[in-house]
C-alpha cells in the first residue's frame, strides 16, 4: 500500500519478487468515506478519466477482472483519493497496459492510497534490470540520467549539485521534462570541471545554449507527428464522452465532471452556481417518482454542472420543467 506525499508512482517501481519471496501485508484499509466510485472492467476505457476527475477523499473501487488500459495513464489529482480493489484480492484486479507505456499510475496529490491491485505488462523489462534503492543510489550507479517527472515542489531541483557529484565521471544528463527539475548552474559547473560530459535538454537558456558540452534542442514535443495524433485522439475521445455520457474533461471554463454510468437514464444540467439548484432539480424528479441512482455536482466560479443517473427513463415533460427552473442554463438527456 502507498500513502505518499506528492510523487510519481511508475510501473518501474513494481518489480518481480524472487521465487518464494514474500511481502509484509499492509494494514487493513479503513471503510470507504466520502464519494465512492465503483468501476468494472467493462469501464476500463473510462478509468483514466474517472481517476482524474475523482474528488478529494473519494474511493475508487475496482471490481475483479482485468482492466485493459491500452497506454492510458491513471492520474490521481485530488488529495486523499484511494484506488483499490473492491474485493480486497490484489490478484483478482489487474491493470494491463499491454506494453504500451511505462507509467500506469501517476499521483500528484497528498495522502493518496493505492492498494490491492496487480500491474502487468507495463513494459517488457529484462531480468537484468535492477531497481535502485533511492535517487542517490540511482545517480551513483548511472552513466546516463534521463528525467521523466512532472514539475512540483517535490521534483524541483531533483537533479542538483550533491547528486551530480555522485555520478560516474563523464556521465550524461538528459532533461525533456521541465527546466526547473534540473539545477542548471550545478549542471554547468559539472560540465566545466569534467564531471559530466554532456547535458541534453529542450529548454535552451542564454547561459546554456552556447556551452560546448550542452546539446540544446527546441521545445517542440507537442508538434511531433505522434503528439499531434495523440491530441487528435484525445479531442475525439473527450468530445464523444461529453456527447454520449455528459462527462466534462479538459475544459477551460467548465468544472471537471466525470461520473460512471449507473441506472438507465442520465440528465446533464448546466446551471448558475447558486444555492438550492440541486434541490429544485431533485424535486422535479421526485414529483415524477424517479429514483436517483447516482449524482455528481461540480462548480467552477459562477457555473455549476450536474450529472444525475436515474433508475427509470426521464419523461420529456420533466426535462422541460427542469429547463424552466431559474438559473438553469441548459439541460439534456444523454
Amino acid at each position: 500500500m502507498l500513502k505518499p506525499g506528492p510523487f510519481v508512482f511508475a510501473a518501474a517501481a513494481l518489480t518481480a519478487l524472487p521465487a518464494g519471496a514474500q511481502t509484509a501485508p499492509c494494514a487493513p484499509l479503513p471503510p470507504p468515506a466520502g464519494t465512492i466510485i465503483d468501476v468494472t472492467p467493462a469501464q476500463a476505457g473510462q478509468l483514466a478519466s474517472i481517476a482524474s476527475g475523482a474528488p478529494a477523499g473519494a474511493t475508487i473501487r475496482l471490481a475483479d477482472g482485468t482492466y485493459a488500459l491500452g497506454g492510458a495513464l491513471v492520474h490521481l489529482r485530488a488529495n486523499g483519493v484511494t484506488l483499490r480493489s473492491l474485493s480486497g484480492n490484489a490478484a483478482a484486479v489487474v491493470l494491463d497496459n499491454n506494453y504500451q507505456g511505462g507509467d500506469l499510475v501517476l499521483v500528484s496529490a497528498s495522502n493518496v492510497t493505492v492498494a490491492d491491485i496487480t500491474v502487468q505488462r507495463a513494459w517488457q523489462l529484462s531480468s537484468g534490470v535492477e531497481q535502485a534503492l533511492s535517487l542517490d543510489d540511482l545517480f551513483a550507479r548511472s552513466d546516463m540520467i534521463t528525467v521523466h517527472v512532472p514539475l512540483m515542489d517535490a521534483t524541483r531541483a531533483l537533479v542538483n549539485e550533491p547528486r551530480l557529484r555522485l555520478m560516474k565521471r563523464g556521465g550524461v544528463v538528459l532533461n525533456f521534462a521541465r527546466a526547473p527539475i534540473v539545477d542548471e548552474q550545478a549542471i554547468l559547473a559539472a560540465l566545466d570541471r569534467g564531471a559530466l560530459s554532456t547535458y541534453v535538454c529542450d529548454f535552451p537558456t542564454a547561459a546554456a545554449k552556447d556551452h560546448a558540452k550542452v546539446v540544446a534542442l527546441p521545445h517542440l514535443g507537442a508538434s511531433t507527428g505522434e503528439a499531434e495524433e495523440n491530441c487528435a485522439i484525445m479531442v475525439a475521445d473527450t468530445l464523444r464522452d461529453f456527447l454520449e455520457n455528459g462527462n466534462v474533461r479538459h475544459c477551460v471554463n467548465f468544472p471537471e465532471a466525470l461520473l460512471p454510468r449507473a441506472g438507465c437514464c442520465r440528465i446533464a444540467i448546466a446551471n448558475a452556481n447558486v444555492p438550492n439548484m440541486v434541490g429544485q432539480i431533485s424535486t422535479c424528479l421526485a414529483e415524477e417518482k424517479l429514483n436517483i441512482a447516482d449524482l455528481l455536482n461540480k462548480s467552477r466560479g459562477d457555473i455549476a454542472y450536474t450529472l444525475i443517473d436515474t433508475d427509470a427513463e426521464i419523461p420529456e415533460a420533466v426535462l422541460h420543467r427542469i429547463r424552466a427552473i431559474p438559473g438553469v442554463l441548459a439541460a439534456r438527456i444523454v
